[in-house]
């Protein structure tokens, strides 16, 4: 298993990492998209679709690029890197690993087509906790922490009709349908409350619980790279800072203290660039079972990463702390990866059976 990116990888993450410094940089996109529930523009959101950022896990008969969870993940780490507030991962990757994993693919083609060629915005949910109950083609209930609901044509729903999970497609204007912006820590991650009042729905498949736990898997391996993004970008700046900042005559990256917070920050992004590496591997690659088993870890590691960011604000000193930097902004991008999903506590509980299991065998 070879984890090195390859030429076309590259190549891949130099084009992202162009176009988001020309088209969506922290100055000129993010911060006014902060207010904006949306996250995204026509021009940016478009300009994604046509480097075929949006397509990129849909098969190429439906027009995407047919790639795997590695070239997804290469994205996914640029997006985090420049904070990028857009429904990218909602849309590219849940809701496309959700049309490719659950749904046949005569059912499925002019959603895939769509998210292919930029025309649709979707999100899918809930990933975890209650759902919302079916009845029929008919949908009551809420769900909550919902990403990019307010961006999203399509809303894709799991719901349960009492004898089985279904995968509901829903129009996100349909009456009935209500949409509530959550306040949280992360003002670059759109999340809402979506109400469904008797809407009526269009039943996709009925998954498996496997099923559904391989989509989760893969949004959690998915939002991994965009928080290893994230850290790497705002500790490379606190390494920047210390190389110019002076104090006592000198570079502050010379003091010893100074150092051995960059070598802390440096080490555990490292550490969970493997874990991160591995998981987008397995997940198009590798058994279930050990697929399931790198998501948790990566997930389980996710504080580590927000300790990343608080180590980088303490690097830029008081400056670090004010509105006009951007340290904040990736410390809270990093804090909302730490809760997505849950706290990182089941998920190292989980870490930890697997590893007694595995000695005690």
């Amino acid at each position: 298993m070879n984890l090195e990116l390859t030429d076309e990888q590259v190549a891949l993450r130099d084009t992202v990492r162009r176009f988001l410094a020309e088209k969506a940089s922290l100055t000129t996109h993010v911060r006014p998209m902060l207010e904006d529930p949306t996250g995204t523009t026509r021009e940016v959101w478009g300009g994604l679709a046509d480097l075929g950022a949006t397509g990129v896990l849909v098969p190429q008969e439906f027009g995407g690029s047919g790639m795997t969870m590695v070239e997804a993940g290469v994205v996914a780490e640029e997006l985090g890197a420049a904070l990028h507030p857009g429904p990218w991962l909602s849309t590219a990757v849940a809701s496309a690993r959700a049309l490719t994993r659950l749904v046949p693919e005569p059912d499925a083609a002019s959603l895939l087509t769509g998210l292919a060629d930029g025309s649709t915005v979707a999100t899918v949910g809930p990933l975890t906790g209650p759902r919302p109950t079916a009845d029929g083609g008919v949908l009551r209930g809420e769900v909550s922490a919902l990403p990019d609901a307010a961006a999203a044509g399509v809303v894709l729903v799991l719901a349960d009709d009492g004898h089985a999970t279904g995968l509901f497609a829903i129009d996100s204007t349909a009456p009935g349908v209500s949409v509530t912006e959550q306040t949280h820590v992360d003002p670059t991650r759109k999340l809402f409350t979506v109400a469904f009042d008797d809407v009526a729905a269009q039943r996709l498949a009925s998954p498996s619980a496997e099923d559904i736990g391989g989509l989760v898997d893969d949004v959690l391996i998915a939002y991994a790279a965009d928080a290893l993004g994230a850290a790497t970008a705002v500790m490379n700046l606190a390494i920047e800072y210390a190389k110019v900042r002076r104090q006592f005559d000198q570079p502050i990256g010379s003091f010893q203290a100074v150092q051995h917070m960059c070598v802390d920050m440096y080490e555990t992004v490292e550490l969970a660039r493997s874990g991160v590496l591995h998981a987008l591997w397995t997940a198009d690659a590798a058994q279930p079972a050990e697929r399931h088993l790198a998501a948790v870890r990566a997930k389980a590691f996710a504080g580590q990463l927000a300790g990343v960011a608080d180590t980088a604000i303490q690097v830029f000193g008081g400056i670090g702390y004010t509105w006009e930097h951007d340290a904040h902004l990736y410390l809270k991008r990093l804090l909302g990866w730490s809760a997505f999903g849950g706290s990182s506590d089941r998920y190292l509980q989980a870490v930890g059976r697997q590893l007694a299991t595995a000695v005690s065998s």
